[in-house]
């Protein structure tokens, strides 16, 4: 992850517009906890701008949830990627990891390597792996597939399954109708 001023980025949101958010952690400052926003430069460096500091770290998530959420509302834009330590996951198929078998794109070095043992099977036995790497933001489809490495079902940036569509779906539906009209006072009519 990135270091800003001493901070390890715990956290960013980028979004659709090239702007996002950031928040960060020094156990050794006076405030060990900040938020800012950010944007990346013409270099592809990342730029943090505008810090709130604080100690208590639930109201600077607080904060930087917020943040992100107002800037939304006001420019009317989405979340293009969620970044955080081991946050993209993606298995080795077809040999264990090592030297030259996982890409390593500026600024997103990987934060963890896993071998396994031997091939297992993962994902509740959907396929088998030698291996799996995370990295802070996710990989382009051209880097996953030319190392033949397969992105985890739960990854922030996969498309969701359709039976947890259908899930989203059924309860926004009935959030929608919400509570039935209250029934009027009226007469049978099936006495006619």
């Amino acid at each position: 992850m990135d270091k800003n001023q001493g901070y390890e980025i715990i956290k960013a949101v980028m979004l659709e517009n090239g702007r996002g958010f950031a928040l960060g952690h020094n156990p050794a400052a006076p405030s060990p906890y900040v938020t800012w926003a950010c944007y990346d430069d013409k270099d592809g460096q990342r730029q943090y701008e505008w810090g709130h500091y604080g100690s208590d770290r639930a109201a600077l998530e607080q904060d930087f949830a917020a943040r992100v959420q107002e800037y939304q509302r006001l420019y009317n834009v989405g979340v293009k990627q969620s970044e955080a330590p081991g946050l993209y996951k993606y298995y080795s198929t077809q040999r264990p990891v090592d030297i030259g078998t996982f890409p390593k794109p500026p600024r997103n070095a990987p934060d963890e390597i896993v071998n396994y043992d031997q091939r297992v099977p993962v994902e509740n036995g959907s396929f088998l792996a030698w291996g799996h790497l995370t990295y802070t933001r996710p990989l382009t489809k051209r880097q996953a597939s030319d190392y033949e490495l397969r992105p985890a079902p739960d990854n922030p940036d996969r498309p969701r399954s359709i039976r947890e569509q259908m899930k989203t779906a059924i309860k926004q539906a009935e959030a929608d109708r919400g509570q039935s009209a209250p029934k009027k006072n009226a007469p049978d009519r099936g006495d006619r």
